[in-house]
């Protein structure tokens, strides 16, 4: 037996794997398989397809429930490949979907957050489907397809796209809903599943929950519509009852038809970027599904400045979490200072394209402060008068602007689907998980828009965005916000009940910040626990509503001060006892 064999059996035993999909840990395995491929070269990658082909027959054959019950997020349902998103337990959520649109006639209340008045009508416009890059994706479409078709819905077939790419369609081509197989940027042992209704943004949670509802009713009844088994499955590609389309083509479309209402001119932007020789952009994928389009999103323009990391096909992404870090910041910020032009925009983009984070090689530019440039910019460079809608959790730079302007501030808690009330009002939308949209466009998350506004910026104000920034920070001050998270063992009732600890942080009370101590002056309360100081800076704690973690915000009014603010919040965790 050779080396690699013998490690590889031990890996196997030390991951218990076995017959019995259920107590085999599959993605555990993989992980320390790519460690192995990190270290030694592409001999283990076999081992790695080996081992999905595993987690393939898992997600295709399993036949009982979720490890985790089905419950729609902030962003939708997420959980584990191959035990809790599966063939079946996806066309039990789908078929979920389609009982809202079947007593529609009856129960018109539903109405208004469907956008559609009647069964029939949803049928006829039909679901936008499409996937990102994860393992299993055309599979889990095709489930979908399937109860779809069987319920006479006409089926709009995207295949690999992006989050905000699938929204633009689903406005564009006048859909009833859509729906995405994507658990947006967490790890390669998740799976995910995203409904929008017509509106294109994240569903309303009157309808949330009603799936919700729906699907754990079918889950525990084990009876579902259109149940496929493998041998049944027929992939998208070989189907002829659905329509195949472009999305990317369904976003430019949507771009150029609302110019008027953001200024964002994508063929001008694009022939600018073309003819400005001292401008260049790096963007990483992350091996994600906007690897797919950003060649044809440029449309042959730059050449040699367009550079495009980790735009490749890999599921595994190579180990890491595919999100919008500084860590995975890293390599774009070595490209751009390795180039002699004189403008520099690099970006990170998630695996389903819904967010992004900037950096011009010396300054990273999270959404905190992106999202209140991206203000600035509409307001006072295009001349565009409006509002500016930001969740709790984000940044006070943009509420500065917004006061300096004499425009209202809408902040909700986290959630795209927050900013519901004041779509077509507000000229920016953004949140502080690198999420934006802008009026005009889709009411869902899209780093391409982000993309576009950043070019935009660069090639109208002939500055770096780090300038840009440092010239908005000295008129109307600074702001230094920090985020992180933590896993937690606790959940339902146990994590409400400890959550309840927070609430001894109330409006006069000292909380030790560095050397000092710091008075509580404000609380809010709408989404966790945001604690507001005397001299302005902040601490917000709240669970997240994708992954088992507390997440914790902060906001100092000093460069030196944010780091007390981290130390001060995970102490509040400690003391708790979320941790």
């Amino acid at each position: 037996m050779s080396l690699i064999t013998e490690t590889v059996r031990d890996l196997y035993k030390s991951c218990n794997i076995g017959p019995d999909h259920a107590n085999s840990d599959y993605f555990a395995l993989i992980q320390k398989l790519v460690a192995k491929r990190k270290n030694e070269g592409g001999t283990w990658q076999r081992y790695i397809d080996q081992v999905y082909q595993l987690v393939l027959a898992e997600i295709v054959t399993n036949t009982g429930q979720p490890q985790e019950v089905v419950n729609f997020g902030t962003s939708g349902w997420r959980g584990m490949l191959g035990k809790d998103l599966f063939v079946r337990s996806v066309s039990f959520v789908t078929t979920a979907i389609v009982q809202m649109y079947q007593v529609l006639d009856k129960q018109q209340e539903l109405a208004p957050f469907l956008g559609v008045v009647s069964l029939r009508e949803a049928q006829e416009k039909g679901c936008v489907v499409g996937f990102d890059n994860r393992f299993g994706g055309e599979i889990l479409a095709a489930a979908v397809i399937e109860v779809l078709v069987k319920a006479g819905f006409t089926v709009h077939y995207a295949g690999e796209s992006t989050t905000g790419v699938l929204s633009a369609a689903l406005l564009e081509l006048g859909a009833a809903f859509s729906i995405n197989l994507t658990p947006s940027h967490n790890p390669l042992q998740y799976g995910g599943f995203k409904y929008n209704a017509a509106d294109a943004g994240p569903a309303a949670s009157e309808l949330t929950d009603r799936i919700t509802a729906n699907a754990r009713k079918l889950v525990v009844k084990n009876d579902v519509h259109g149940e496929a088994a493998f041998a049944s499955i027929v992939v998208a590609s070989e189907r002829t009852d659905i329509r195949l389309f472009d999305s990317l083509e369904c976003w430019k479309s949507l771009v150029r038809r609302n110019v008027s209402r953001h200024g964002l001119d994508l063929d001008d932007i694009m022939q600018a970027f073309a003819g400005n020789h001292d401008f260049c952009v790096a963007i990483d994928s992350v091996h994600g599904a906007s690897r797919l389009h950003i060649a044809p999103l440029f449309e042959g323009n730059g050449g040699a400045r367009l550079i495009h990391l980790r735009a490749n096909a890999d599921v595994t992404f190579n180990g890491i979490a595919p999100e919008p870090s500084s860590v995975n910041m890293e390599q774009v910020g070595e490209t751009l200072r390795a180039r002699p032009e004189r403008f520099k925009l690099g970006a990170i983009i998630d695996p389903d394209g819904d967010r992004i984070r900037f950096t011009d090689g010396t300054v990273e530019i999270s959404m905190n402060q992106f999202g209140a440039m991206a203000y600035h910019f509409l307001h006072e460079v295009k001349g565009k008068r409006g509002m500016v809608a930001k969740t709790v959790a984000t940044s006070n730079l943009a509420n500065a602007l917004a006061k300096a302007f004499h425009e209202e501030v809408f902040e909700p808690r986290v959630g795209f689907k927050e900013f519901k009330p004041v779509i077509g009002r507000a000229l920016v939308c953004f949140e502080e998980s690198d999420g934006i949209s802008v009026i005009g466009h889709t009411p869902e998350k899209d780093a391409y828009i982000g993309l576009l506004l950043a070019m935009d910026m660069v090639l109208t104000l002939n500055i770096n965005l780090g300038e840009y920034l440092h010239r908005i920070e000295a008129e109307y001050g600074a702001y230094y916000p920090d985020r992180g998270g933590l896993p937690l063992s606790a959940k339902g009732e146990e994590l409400k009940s400890i959550l309840q600890g927070l609430q001894k942080y109330g409006v006069g009370e000292y909380v030790r910040v560095g050397e000092n101590e710091q008075r509580i002056a404000e609380v809010i309360d709408i989404d966790g626990r945001k604690m507001i100081f005397d001299d302005g800076s902040w601490i917000m704690i709240r669970p997240s509503g994708t992954e088992p973690k507390v997440r914790y915000y902060v906001e100092s009014r000093t460069a030196s001060g944010t780091g007390n603010l981290v130390q001060a919040a995970r102490a509040m965790l400690q003391e708790t006892g979320l941790l």
